[in-house]
């Protein structure tokens, strides 16, 4: 494919609204595709060079741009930044300078797609002295040769910013027509993307094997599993009459999830987000080197610290202290961590997804050797409420979040919220307070006191999975530092959109609108039904239309956002209904 052909795919991607249209579309550009040309395909249209383990940034930035723009056109710096300014998007930017170059008419040829997607790998993986100036001079001779409509998408790639208004499930749905001619195959799709977190890599299987190849798919070595999710129940009741009348309950963990990856001597460790985290936790590698032994496995678990001392877990802010590129080894030195082992996905060739809980856990049991950093996840097997609340109380005793109750008989489920896996705060018994994660759509200009940040607050969206858009559910105003503000302030108005996204549900008007990026953590006191927000809207039984809101929301966490969750992460609207439908239930218990 050329280049240009997808750079007019994107253009008219971006100016539908409808999204079985956009599937439909996306559908056709991805069968045009060559097999060889798929993977980087679907890699360019996420906004992304590979998928997260493999840790490949473009490392470019919008100064960076702007000084390729200033090269490859011809025009003033000076102006290249006012533009910017006026536009918020040097995509537009770079689309309206080079209908202007005569440099450009000059030096324009055809490129093909696999030239261009090879050129930006080459730009990223650049570094040492000298970098900067190298990628300025490769990125202006990519530029030089584009056509406006080119550049305006070359532009935004790096920066993440394709403003397509599609996400992950989209591309899947788009996967299963090439894979069959419908949407039919979504589920089989789906699978195979939550077993490798390498949508390019399904792709690619699609292109040259078809949906046979995709239903041989298993788990492999090194390509990480997208996490399994836990429901929400508030009683141990409840808990006990979903699971059947009996189920195990772990304690839950408040550390960094790891997901560990073992082949012999070499080990990798994914974060919840699916990035290498393995030069991070250089104890926890040794540990699995030393004391696992399964020559092959891919187990899951919750690092944290903890007081061997006072038999304490340690709160969450001394934990992250680990997450860091320098002075490794010091602090695994002063602040060593704990590994809680809860799950077995791959033991020595064998796939355990399939298998009972309780056969995972057994052979977990058997794969790890006594040692003082890597120990199974404490647990209980029960079918009564009130020992089921005795662990409940000890653990938060104990400083923990929780526990999750776990089907006995359930497979583990990949990239899925499901009733097999029940978690239980301390929050879930009537008022909420258990932490909800949602996704910034805009926010206000500051007044008064806060004027000077140019920031006042946020306006917060739940995810959408079925229809891949984010919905309103709260204005966010309070539990800001004046650090925090600063940083959202500065972060914010890099990503502001002049209209509302179109994969944005929301009556509410923010001063600016933000392209569904970026993911923060709020409590609220309880959910309410509101008439303007979105999140999970319906009709009630007297036809009127309401959505639910959070009431009293306020941002927690000493971070702005949260780094280690994507959009797709976000709490879902139905999570949001049934939430509200849990809390009336309770409070009409009390």
């Amino acid at each position: 494919m050329l280049f240009r052909e997808v750079a007019e795919y994107y253009e008219k991607l971006e100016g539908l609204s409808s999204r079985l249209d956009m599937i439909a579309l996306l559908g056709e550009m991805l069968k045009k595709a060559g097999k060889e040309e798929i993977k980087p395909l679907i890699y360019m249209t996420q906004g992304v060079l590979a998928p997260p383990f493999e840790s490949l940034e473009f490392g470019i930035a919008e100064k960076t741009l702007e000084d390729a723009l200033a090269m490859a056109s011809g025009h003033e710096r000076a102006e290249i930044e006012r533009m910017y300014r006026e536009t918020g998007d040097l995509g537009l930017v770079s689309e309206s300078i080079m209908q202007k170059s005569k440099l450009r008419r000059m030096s324009a040829k055809e490129q093909e797609f696999l030239d261009i997607y090879g050129s930006m790998v080459k730009i990223a993986s650049s570094s040492g002295s000298g970098s900067k100036d190298s990628k300025i001079r490769m990125l202006s001779g990519i530029m030089g040769s584009l056509s406006p409509v080119e550049a305006k998408y070359l532009a935004r790639y790096p920066l993440g910013q394709l403003r397509l208004g599609l996400g992950d499930s989209t591309i899947i749905e788009a996967l299963s027509i090439v894979a069959s001619g419908d949407r039919s195959e979504k589920a089989a799709v789906e699978r195979a993307y939550n077993i490798c977190s390498d949508l390019g890599y399904v792709g690619e299987i699609v292109a040259k094997e078809g949906i046979e190849g995709i239903r041989r798919m298993r788990v492999t070595l090194f390509k990480p599993i997208r996490p399994a999710l836990a429901e929400r129940l508030p009683t141990a009741s409840d808990i006990l009459e979903r699971m059947g009348g009996k189920c195990a309950v772990e304690q839950k963990y408040d550390g960094f999830r790891c997901q560990v990856h073992k082949d012999g001597r070499k080990v990798k460790l994914y974060s919840r987000n699916l990035e290498e985290t393995t030069a991070m936790l250089p104890d926890i590698v040794a540990a699995v080197v030393a004391h696992v032994k399964a020559d092959k496995a891919i187990f899951e678990g919750e690092a944290l610290a903890f007081n061997e001392t006072t038999s304490e877990f340690m709160p969450f802010q001394e934990t992250i202290q680990r997450k860091r590129k320098h002075g490794v080894g010091g602090m695994a030195e002063t602040l060593p961590l704990k590994l809680f082992a809860f799950d077995l996905m791959f033991l020595d060739g064998k796939d355990m997804l399939a298998e009972p809980y309780e056969k995972r856990r057994s052979s977990l049991e058997s794969a790890i050797s006594k040692n003082d950093t890597i120990t199974l996840s404490s647990r209980i097997i029960t079918s009564s409420p009130k020992e089921l609340d005795s662990f409940f109380e000890s653990s938060i005793e104990n400083g923990l979040e929780g526990i999750v109750a776990k089907d006995l008989s359930a497979p583990y489920v990949a990239g899925a919220r499901k009733f097999s896996w029940i978690k239980m705060k301390r929050s879930y018994r009537g008022k909420i307070e258990d932490t909800i994660d949602v996704v910034i759509i805009g926010y206000y200009l500051g007044k008064g006191s806060r004027a000077s940040f140019e920031f006042g607050g946020l306006l917060c969206a739940t995810y959408n999975k079925e229809d891949d858009v984010f919905e309103s559910v709260s204005r966010l105003g309070t539990g800001f530092t004046e650090k925090q503000m600063k940083q959202l302030s500065e972060l914010l108005s890099k990503h502001v959109s002049k209209s509302k996204p179109k994969n944005v549900r929301s009556q509410v008007e923010p001063d600016y609108w933000v392209y569904p990026e970026f993911v923060v953590t709020v409590q609220a006191d309880e959910i309410t039904k509101s008439p303007m927000h979105m999140c999970g809207r319906h009709k009630e039984k007297d036809g009127t239309e309401v959505g639910y809101a959070l009431r009293f929301p306020r941002l927690v966490g000493e971070d702005a956002v949260r780094s280690d969750k994507s959009p797709g992460d976000a709490t879902t609207s139905k999570e949001i209904a049934e939430m509200y439908s849990e809390q009336k239930r309770v409070s009409l218990k009390g």
